[in-house]
């Protein structure tokens, strides 16, 4: 059988993001494979490889900010250069330099922001004293809007972030999820001892991590708080194993997003309980989806952003109060009736709104409108092996 020609080589890029993220490589990057692009990842691995059908080029792994900032950065750059890709798609902030260098050298550019930065770096402590980050947010701001001048593509994660941009370039692609994905993985055999509340994802003081642990502490025997995932702050997570609640914690570390949703299949509720930082309260968190998706009901912060969006599918709490937590968890868990009302309207959420298999579109018309249309010499085709740099 004749193998397929791909054509357009694409080149995306991460400094802050490990390999195998889910928006940036089980999303994006299957997404422009499957619609005939040659795909390179440049990102945190220890190894080059090639992985259903996407070239994965490593760089070093590191979780210092000099290291990502300086170091990383750098790196990536180089290896961008060195693949000679036809379009560069980049996803965090400290690589806006780089993206206006590959613009100098004739590139095609992405900007593919996650977050609203300025707002983000309103709540960064370790920046300085709250003037001091009004300062730099401005300052940041200012910095962005004109380097997206130049670039030839933005993709913002939610409506809000998009706001300001160019709109004959700018694009939403939410954090919506794969849902035949999730669909296909079977739930974990791992032995149940009660009921169980899960929480996946970042563990960090914005998470509202150490709240959930003391909320779990307020409930009784029965109910088990199942946490996934690293810890941003090794200070924060000796923290919280030190409550009382943290007796209730079952932790299971980090897992491969296969384990993480076949984990999840085995949960009775999910939560979120992310802190009203600025640049959460009108977040579209994937772990929302996820859950849903998993036919879990779900507990979640009370913005009035997430009441609007998710109003007929979930309870919600104040992320700062234990008790307020532990109170919702508990009307879940008492109310069977009300626990399948809010998974059948998550359902129809899903298949009505939010799924990767719709949202995806949006990204590949961008590539061809960038590309003049043209993706591939042919439908489809398996990626060439990485080349090690």
């Amino acid at each position: 059988m004749k193998k397929n020609k791909l054509k357009n080589k694409v080149c995306v890029l991460t400094s802050g993001h490990e390999a195998f993220d889910i928006r940036i490589f089980y999303k994006e990057c299957k997404s422009l494979f499957e619609a005939g692009y040659q795909v390179y990842l440049v990102a945190g691995s220890e190894r080059d490889a090639a992985v259903d059908g996407i070239n994965i080029v490593s760089v070093k792994p590191g979780r210092s900010r000099a290291y990502r900032f300086f170091v990383k950065g750098l790196s990536v750059l180089f290896k961008a250069i060195k693949l000679n890709a036809d379009i560069i798609h980049f996803h965090d902030p400290d690589l806006i330099p780089a993206g206006l260098i590959l613009k100098l050298l004739g590139k095609k550019v992405i900007y593919d922001m996650h977050e609203d930065v300025p707002k983000d770096i309103l709540s960064k402590e370790w920046i300085g004293s709250p003037v001091i980050r009004r300062f730099v947010s401005l300052l940041f701001k200012s910095f962005l809007n004109f380097a997206c001048l130049f670039f030839d593509g933005i993709i913002a994660a939610t409506p809000g972030i998009s706001k300001g941009f160019p709109t004959d370039k700018t694009i939403v692609l939410r954090n919506v999820p794969y849902v035949s994905f999730i669909e296909n993985i079977e739930p974990s055999p791992l032995i149940k001892t009660g009921f169980s509340v899960i929480y996946a994802g970042g563990l960090s003081e914005i998470r509202g991590i150490r709240q959930l642990i003391e909320a779990a502490g307020l409930l009784d025997d029965s109910v088990e708080l199942w946490l996934m995932g690293g810890w941003e702050d090794p200070v924060y997570e000796k923290q919280c194993a030190q409550l009382a609640g943290w007796k209730r914690v079952r932790y299971f570390g980090e897992k491969t997003l296969e384990d993480t949703y076949s984990i999840m299949k085995r949960a009775d509720i999910g939560i979120v309980n992310f802190l009203p930082v600025p640049n959460s309260v009108q977040s579209l968190p994937n772990k929302v989806f996820e859950y849903l998706v998993c036919k879990l009901p779900v507990v979640m912060s009370n913005f009035d952003y997430w009441k609007e969006l998710f109003g007929e599918c979930a309870v919600f709490a104040d992320p700062f109060d234990p008790v307020s937590i532990a109170k919702k968890i508990r009307t879940l868990l008492d109310d069977r009736e009300l626990r399948m009302k809010l998974v059948r309207a998550g359902a129809v959420l899903i298949e009505n709104e939010y799924s990767w298999e719709s949202e995806s579109k949006s990204l590949i018309d961008l590539y061809k409108r960038l590309t003049g249309g043209n993706s591939s010499e042919t439908d489809n085709g398996a990626g060439e092996q990485a080349a090690v740099y």
